[in-house]
């Protein structure tokens, strides 16, 4: 018989394993309904061990992820909700890890606003396919922004891609909650999707390239 083949097979067992074995994990850290610090350590050692040996993005993507919200040391409460919607949508059907919720049922502006940079103050909630949210604010920071918690300062708060059916009832949700009662308040803060955010990245990543030429 084929050795690649073989090699092949062998391959699949090893990446399905894995995959029950970390639905397992998952499904044992979300069971109560939250998670904390020692649960994301545990998952984060599994994740070291399993990822070398693991053609799985599902593995990989989690392993980077969980990497980045531990490495100042401190899981803080846009994590915790962040890696539990993540741990429960991996429960429910591994092929719909990150479904992407419609964007109709977020309170976005309409139209959705130009976004600045400069001496402007972000807020970053839920899930984002363009890295964690360090990754985020750090970028943000890069162009002359700034970025943190929801402040009465602040002007833009950028929602994730990915969300949980249930942000509602989420941290990030309690953060959408208040953007809007902020905004009907008066106060100047936009709210706006994550491509719409990448977009403006992008740009103004473009004109920087342009001015060092």
């Amino acid at each position: 018989m084929d050795q690649a083949f073989l090699r092949r097979v062998h391959s699949d067992r090893i990446e399905k394993r894995q995959i029950d074995e970390l639905i397992g994990l998952a499904r044992g850290i979300a069971a109560d309904g939250a998670i904390n610090q020692a649960e994301a350590e545990v998952l984060a050692t599994w994740l070291a061990a399993n990822a070398s040996a693991s053609e799985s993005p599902i593995i990989w993507i989690l392993y980077t992820r969980v990497g980045e919200m531990l490495s100042d040391g401190v899981l803080d409460d846009d994590e915790k909700s962040e890696l539990l919607a993540t741990l429960t949508k991996l429960t429910g059907d591994p092929s719909e890890l990150g479904e992407e919720l419609k964007a109709t049922t977020l309170p976005l502006c309409d139209p959705a606003p130009a976004v600045r940079f400069t001496d402007e103050k972000f807020c970053f909630t839920g899930t984002f396919a363009y890295g964690c949210r360090k990754t985020c604010e750090n970028v943000a920071k890069l162009h002359g922004g700034d970025a943190g918690g929801l402040l009465k300062s602040t002007t833009y708060l950028v929602i994730g891609t990915y969300v949980s059916d249930a942000w509602v009832y989420s941290t990030y949700g309690r953060k959408i909650e208040k953007a809007c009662q902020m905004r009907a308040k008066g106060l100047p803060i936009a709210i706006i999707s994550e491509d719409h955010w990448v977009r403006a990245v992008e740009a103004e990543q473009a004109r920087s390239d342009l001015g060092s030429m």
